[in-house]
């Protein structure tokens, strides 16, 4: 497990570095993340330690959220001044992300011939 966390934070540590000295808009776990990502299909398969791991991280995923509630609390007045630009973000933030996912799926669909109808022949004469 040990060996698997210091993995875990290299990688965020090589996004890091790479995002700052780059001056990338992106975040450096986010790199980090995309960098593991690669590595892991390069080696087609992922350790069983990193497997654990990341399963007993994402098991207590839903702690991560505790601060993000006290910062909620601890902001609320402001929260309250600012709720019509912070509701409108959020729907359309919502909004575009199904937008995009909707056409990503689409387009992978597409290319992979996975949107054709089964019922049909491929031919296009009636059955």
């Amino acid at each position: 497990m040990l060996q698997a966390l210091c993995l875990l934070l290299l990688f965020q540590l090589i996004g890091e570095a790479l995002a700052r000295i780059g001056g990338l808009p992106l975040p450096g776990p986010v790199l980090g993340l995309v960098g593991l990502a690669a590595a892991l299909v390069w080696r087609a398969r992922a350790p069983d330690a990193l497997i654990g791991t990341a399963t007993g991280l994402l098991k207590h995923l839903s702690l991560l959220f505790v601060p993000a509630g006290v910062g909620v609390l601890l902001h609320l007045a402001r929260i309250g001044e600012a709720w019509l630009a912070i509701g409108a973000a959020l729907l359309a933030g919502t909004a575009i992300t199904i937008l995009v996912s909707a056409a990503a799926f689409h387009l992978v669909a597409r290319w992979t011939g996975a949107g054709a109808d089964d019922d049909e022949p491929a031919d296009g004469s009636a059955g």
